[in-house]
């Protein structure tokens, strides 16, 4: 069983700046692509960056990109999200995913793509 952990939410004044973790066990993570989504309440499930099985295609959703970057550390079974320049519109719920296969059959954006979801957690922005 793929099992996805999180961590590095918390509160942030806007323009600041958090890393989220997310570790994987359960299975060969380096074989896999890996994906960061977010949820706002009463919103649709939104993809911020996506990363294929050894970080050589990366993409990202133009809300966060040059803001945003996701990385992965296969030695360390790990997938980060680096966040800077957050805004009060950045505030969600963000997921780890991790994919079906090494890349992606339809596009990194889907949310068909991800068999594995981590638990969320909550990045806040104040203004």
């Amino acid at each position: 069983q793929v099992q996805l952990v999180e961590s590095g939410g918390g509160l942030v004044q806007a323009g600041g700046s958090l890393r989220l973790s997310c570790a994987a066990s359960g299975r060969t993570f380096s074989n896999y692509a890996m994906g960061w989504f977010r949820q706002a309440p009463g919103k649709e499930r939104e993809f911020l960056a996506a990363i294929n099985w050894n970080g050589g295609i990366i993409y990202y959703a133009d809300s966060v990109k040059g803001r945003f970057t996701i990385s992965r550390d296969n030695a360390k079974n790990t997938l980060s999200l680096q966040m800077n320049s957050l805004k009060p519109e950045d505030t969600a719920v963000y997921y780890c995913a991790g994919g079906k296969g090494a890349g992606w059959y339809y596009g990194p954006a889907k949310l068909s793509e991800y068999g594995y979801w981590g638990q969320g957690t909550q990045v806040t922005v104040s203004s």
